[in-house]
């Protein structure tokens, strides 16, 4: 059975899409905030996410954006609004499919099937469990592929360059001391490699960021080390 987490802060629509896809045989989950999705999200399997755009508390782009710094499940965005800037908007952060509210049963009911069914028959599930794939924010690399994307863009990274970049963003938030660094990516024991690692990290931000100088992802933290900034 698969499981489906529906996301307005509107009741009545929550239930009614429940009805449409229980009868279908589908296992529905509940929230009324992107917040509450987030959460449910964290401690459920979910197959597909039904979220509405508009919602206090945290809406349902920045749900989206949050939801795919760690997860590629499809997502179905639900909205009052029919402006094409809205759908182009739900598309570019992430969202498989959109839908304008009020809309047809039977619709909703055919973009469901259709977004399970990619997602488990055509290997995006399995993919999705095995590759290893680290994001933030608009930074993330697919370490199976060795690819890493900055924004939409490949950005090619030497391979020293690359394994310091990983090492950063597989620990989100964490600061590594430049004998950290250098110890894990060179194998070896550090010695007056702060230019040594300095030189790298420069070259890393030069590729990655928009103002070097003023760097969003590849934090120093004075004193201490280095880190990539977790969004």
């Amino acid at each position: 059975m698969y499981r489906i987490l529906v996301c307005d802060d509107d009741k009545e629509i929550v239930d009614a899409i429940e009805i449409y896809l229980k009868q279908e045989g589908y296992e529905i989950l509940k929230a009324y905030n992107g917040i509450e999705a987030l959460k449910i999200i964290q401690e459920n399997e979910i197959h597909l996410l039904l979220i509405d755009i508009m919602m206090p508390k945290m809406d349902g782009i920045r749900a989206t954006l949050k939801l795919r710094e760690e997860s590629q499940i499809p997502v179905i965005i639900l909205s009052a609004k029919s402006e094409d800037t809205d759908k182009i908007l739900g598309l570019n952060i992430g969202a498989d499919d959109y839908i304008t509210k009020p809309f047809n049963p039977l619709e909703l009911i055919a973009r469901v099937r259709s977004q399970i069914r990619r997602y488990t028959s055509f290997g995006t599930m399995q993919q999705a469990k095995e590759n290893e794939i680290y994001r933030s924010g608009g930074l993330w690399i697919d370490n199976d592929k060795k690819i890493v994307m900055v924004d939409d863009e490949e950005v090619k990274l030497t391979p020293i360059d690359y394994k310091i970049l990983l090492l950063l963003l597989k620990n989100a938030g964490k600061v590594f001391s430049i004998e950290e660094i250098y110890e894990t990516v060179w194998k070896e024991q550090a010695f007056a490699a702060d230019n040594t690692v300095a030189v790298h990290i420069r070259r890393i931000r030069e590729k990655i960021e928009i103002n070097p100088r003023d760097p969003r992802y590849l934090k120093v933290v004075w004193g201490i080390g280095y880190k990539v900034e977790k969004y």
